[in-house]
């Protein structure tokens, strides 16, 4: 299983990035697991569903379930080596990780403008992405001899190809090691 990571500030369209490299990885044939951190302490219910009730009520843990998913919730900050550690017992082919910035996993680090510049030196970086041209990130970004994607009007084929090559090489070394 590859765990890729999609990391930048706020607006720098991770979300955008990281639906359209499930979508595209899923249409594959992948099995894609997904990971995102959230600073503002999210709702993760519907108010007023049977499921929420319950937390409500004082649940510290709170599953809901059909014929077609289930879903856990708890009542606390889960670490993102733990939340790995429960996909990869699910024959899951990757994980998008949106945020964690600081994580050791391989990263796509998507940068807004120059004031983004220390974004450039997160450990383990895979590759850069920007959506305005912007000389001092790619004279910055060049500097680093990664790969540099230009994704502005949501061009993003061709950093979704370097994505499908990276998860294509970790499923047939999986296939390998097996």
């Amino acid at each position: 299983m590859i765990v890729l990571q999609i990391v930048g500030y706020k607006n720098a369209g991770k979300t955008t990035l990281a639906s359209a490299i499930i979508e595209r990885l899923s249409s594959l044939g992948y099995l894609i697991g997904s990971v995102k951190h959230d600073a503002h302490n999210f709702v993760p219910d519907v108010p007023g569903t049977d499921s929420s009730r319950h937390r409500e009520a004082g649940a510290y843990m709170t599953a809901i379930t059909s014929s077609s998913r289930t879903a856990w919730t708890m009542e606390r900050p889960t670490p993102l080596d733990a939340l790995l550690d429960a996909m990869r017992g699910q024959a899951i082919d990757a994980v998008i990780v949106e945020g964690f910035k600081t994580a050791p996993y391989p990263k796509i680090v998507l940068l807004r403008d120059s004031s983004d510049v220390e974004l450039l030196h997160l450990p383990n970086v895979l590759a850069f992405a920007i959506r305005q041209q912007n000389e001092t990130l790619v004279s910055v970004a060049a500097a680093s001899s990664l790969p540099l994607f230009h994704v502005g009007e949501l061009q993003l084929d061709e950093l979704l190809r370097y994505v499908e090559a990276l998860v294509a090489a970790a499923a047939q070394n999986n296939k390998s090691n097996r």
